[in-house]
């Protein structure tokens, strides 16, 4: 008798097979994350520039043994990020209007490390600061000293008797047989020679001496003044300060708030409300003869001065129609050449109702 439960000789079972599609995701997946993955590790030669901090000038001033006077209103410095880019970074600062991409050695030329950029960043502010507070406190009526330990060569101008004599970065302690110890002892020395006038300079070239004899050529701008043809600095530069005046850095880097410190201090010291109740931002260097110089970034700064309600921006002429593109409805921008043609401005601003300055 034949089993009715028993399986059919002819009858084959099916296997059942796991599908493949899940294992060809998970590779492909795998695939893309490596990819995403070592392309995000690959830096671009791009860095993205960004608005950045924005500090309030006069917290950053401490003045200890004369009167200081508060404000209504407010001085801004401006600042930018800067990061490396990757692809994707890439992508994404080129459709942030913000944000500027520039090729790196315009941020760091061939060859500098950024330890070693950033050490020359610091330098430039803390030189800017010197400025400031020497530009800021002549105009007071302060009688400011200063100091250093020789002068560095910052550019050689072709054509002139330095050029293939001197070289960049070349440090001087001597001219004429006269110790130099500032940028200004050095100019003054020079000009007290007449063209045509051999005169030495002595110093080092790294680590090996240097003494060089320099004809003195006439000075294309300044008639009968005697030129080498250098652009000079001053090595370690010391203000010998009359008052007690502290500055902190926030450890930003780059001279373009030289400006807005001195206005600062000049604010600070001055029973007249400069600001006048405004929110007033800025940048641009500073030079001894207060002529405020072009800066990087003056769009990104505009942008930072309009995250903080400033109601005025203050920017080199030279930066000026830059300045426009970022500035939008908010804010006002106002170019400038001098310290002094800041000033005016704030001289034309009428006070913002309530705002009057305090001891």
């Amino acid at each position: 008798m034949e089993d009715p439960f028993a399986p059919d000789p002819s009858f084959v079972p099916l296997r059942h097979r796991a599908p493949r599609w899940p294992f060809f995701l998970a590779g492909l997946f795998l695939v893309i994350g490596a990819t995403v993955l070592a392309t995000w590790r690959i830096t671009l030669p791009y860095y993205a520039v960004a608005p950045g901090p924005v500090e309030e000038v006069a917290d950053l001033i401490t003045i200890g043994d004369v009167p200081a006077y508060t404000t209504n209103g407010d001085f801004f410095l401006l600042t930018v990020g800067l990061r490396e880019v990757n692809a994707f970074e890439f992508l994404e600062a080129e459709f942030d209007p913000r944000v500027d991409l520039v090729g790196r050695e315009v941020i760091r030329p061939r060859g500098v490390t950024q330890e070693e950029q950033t050490r020359t960043n610091l330098e430039a502010m803390n030189q800017s600061i010197d400025i400031a507070v020497y530009v800021a406190l002549t105009r007071l009526g302060y009688e400011v000293g200063f100091t250093g330990d020789g002068v560095v060569i910052r550019q050689v101008v072709e054509g002139s008797p330095a050029f293939g004599v001197l070289e960049v970065g070349d440090v001087i302690r001597e001219v004429a047989g006269t110790r130099v110890l500032t940028a200004d002892d050095a100019s003054n020395v020079i000009r007290s020679r007449q063209v045509g006038e051999s005169i030495s300079l002595a110093g080092v070239r790294g680590e090996e001496p240097l003494r060089v004899e320099i004809t003195l050529a006439p000075h294309p701008e300044l008639e009968g003044a005697p030129m080498v043809g250098v652009v000079l600095d001053t090595v370690n530069l010391e203000l010998d300060l009359p008052i007690d005046l502290q500055v902190d850095s926030r450890n930003i880097g780059g001279p373009s708030a030289g400006m807005m410190y001195a206005l600062a201090v000049l604010d600070l010291l001055t029973a007249e409300d400069l600001a006048k109740g405004y929110r007033i931002a800025g940048t641009g260097t500073i030079s001894y003869d207060e002529t405020v110089g072009a800066i990087g970034g003056v769009r990104q700064k505009v942008f930072a001065a309009r995250s903080v309600g400033a109601d005025y921006v203050l920017v080199p002429f030279d930066n000026y129609e830059e300045a426009l593109t970022a500035a939008g409805r908010d804010i006002e921008v106002v170019a400038v050449s001098t310290l002094q043609d800041a000033l005016d401005f704030l001289d034309t601003l009428d006070p913002v109702p309530g705002s009057v300055a305090a001891s």
